[in-house]
């Protein structure tokens, strides 16, 4: 008996994260690419481009290829803006949206979460794909518990375009539920160079790398009587990402909620 592939839409194809969906979906039997959506190319196939073997047509108008493909999954690996927009297109279509970009305000979130219950369908927001790193921030959330003061040092590519990280802000998030706020280090410190004790969460300090050479890293510092605790993630390629993409498409078949973190669908 045939199997019923998942249909994939993927917006963002010529983005180094889109190149390695792409990749991704072309090599699982489970999956087919039926289209992408990019901001040009119109009416070209994508096999036409550099770099690239699908013969799958590109759109610029992402509701023009919900209606004419009919997919069941739409994989947004665009802007924070683009996103956003993608993601509520995408559910008021019927399409079940993965998304791996940052930058969802609560008010953003509590509209998809809307949209999820009236269409009955399932979204995933995902600040990182990287299992390792969801690891690591679940990791972080147990190691709070036990340890009160902590900072965390994320590191990326000089091109990123928010800071702190959705990833960096998604492991203060977690840490704080667990954790009653405090404010570290001594009560009449000054900074004598302004920034430089980073961003404030709720007393965690947060502090953002940016340098050429570097992909996706990410240090918790946990620190206490006599000792000191450190977990660390480091991402050396984008490939690295995809298992996390896999395992939120597989997902969002199965849900009819909005999932904000991969951390959720983890066991």
């Amino acid at each position: 008996m045939q199997m019923n592939k998942i249909k994939i839409v993927i917006s963002g194809p010529r983005g180094r994260m889109g190149r390695e969906a792409v990749k991704l979906v072309e090599e699982t039997e489970e999956y087919e690419l039926v289209a992408v959506v990019d901001h040009k190319y119109e009416g070209m196939l994508l096999n036409e481009l550099d770099g690239f073997n699908a013969s799958v047509p590109i759109y610029t108008d992402i509701e023009k290829c919900f209606f004419e493909k009919s997919p069941d999954v739409l994989i947004d690996l665009t802007t924070p803006e683009i996103g956003k927009l993608h993601t509520k297109l995408a559910l008021k279509n019927g399409v079940r949206p993965v998304v791996g970009t940052t930058g969802f305000s609560q008010a953003d979130l509590q509209e998809i979460e809307r949209l999820t219950d009236e269409k009955g369908i399932g979204a995933i927001i995902a600040p990182n794909f990287a299992l390792g790193a969801i690891l690591m921030m679940k990791f972080s959330k147990m190691a709070a518990t036990y340890f009160q003061d902590v900072e965390i040092i994320e590191l990326h590519h000089d091109q990123k375009l928010d800071a702190p990280s959705g990833t960096g802000l998604k492991t203060a998030e977690l840490i704080a539920s667990v954790r009653d706020e405090k404010q570290q280090g001594h009560p009449e410190e000054k900074e004598t160079l302004s920034g430089a004790r980073g961003a404030n969460y709720q007393g965690i300090h947060v502090h953002s790398v940016r340098l050429p050479g570097l992909i996706a890293h990410q240090e918790v510092l946990f620190g206490g009587d006599g000792q000191t605790l450190t977990i660390r993630h480091d991402s050396y390629n984008r490939a690295s990402f995809m298992s996390g993409v896999k395992l939120a498409v597989d997902s969002v078949m199965k849900l009819n909620v909005l999932v904000y973190g991969l951390e959720n669908i983890l066991e």
